[in-house]
């Protein structure tokens, strides 16, 4: 058999495994969220984006054929009402975080930074796993999202490698509490996505080129590669309680500046 039709074949098999099944993703309308629904959505799947807002099909046309819910991941009854709203349905995906930048420092006045920012990653995934899990069916699956800094801390990022952390440690011991639920966890390296916009034009411009020249991989990440990640974990039903790295080989280089 040729390459194309192995490759033909499991892409068949793969929509085989998703057709009728309905996936949540926390986080969906944008960069990573989006990438893993349109993934989803491409392997058979009818597709529920939950997020803080509504988007009208005028605004965003191209989200037009996914069911959107409001929910607010700081709010634990918005979090609730949403899960009411969706009923049953087979795997969720959290991909929502606080805006990059917004943490604060470690030596702030206020902890306020910090404190916003682990409500909002790793309370904000508790508490999605916490209600979306009653409402899973058979053979479902969670699989929540962090990054890099969970392995390799940088200085003035000591919120968000906490809280994602703390992320995978809730996957490991959700798999065990509610087996036969899996739940796993991705660690994207750099994708290139709005997240980063917070930095100004010249200094994303020169971290993408930095990926580009350093990780084995030669390229920056695209939120498709993580989507391609989510299908594994929501199809094989012998993985759980791990964490699956797709970050183009950038832990076996220099940390970026």
């Amino acid at each position: 058999m040729s390459t194309e039709s192995i490759q033909a074949a499991a892409s068949v098999a793969l929509s085989q495994h998703l057709a009728g099944k309905k996936i949540v993703v926390v986080g969906g309308k944008t960069g990573i969220g989006l990438g893993v629904a349109r993934a989803a959505q491409a392997a058979g799947a009818s597709v529920v984006l939950a997020s803080r807002r509504i988007a009208s099909v005028q605004e965003r046309p191209e989200l037009a054929d996914f069911t959107q819910v409001r929910l607010d991941m700081r709010d634990e009854a918005s979090v609730k009402a949403a899960f009411e709203a969706i009923g049953p349905f087979d795997h969720l995906v959290v991909t929502a975080a606080p805006d990059l930048g917004t943490w604060g420092a470690f030596m702030d006045e206020s902890a306020d930074g910090a404190r916003s920012y682990m409500e909002g990653k790793y309370l904000g995934s508790w508490m999605c796993a916490r209600h979306g899990a009653p409402k899973l069916r058979a053979q479902g699956s969670i699989t929540f999202l962090t990054g890099g800094l969970a392995v390799r801390p940088k200085p003035g990022y000591a919120a968000v490698t906490s809280a994602f952390v703390a992320v995978e440690a809730l996957s490991k011991s959700l798999a065990l509490e509610l087996g036969p639920i899996r739940v796993n966890t991705i660690r994207p390296g750099f994708v290139d996505t709005d997240m980063w916009s917070f930095l100004p034009t010249d200094a994303r411009e020169g971290l993408k080129r930095q990926v580009e020249e350093s990780f084995p991989a030669r390229r920056t990440g695209k939120p498709e590669d993580i989507g391609h990640a989510a299908l594994f974990l929501m199809t094989n039903p012998y993985v759980t309680g791990t964490v699956i790295e797709v970050a183009g080989g950038e832990n076996l280089v220099p940390s970026l500046g």
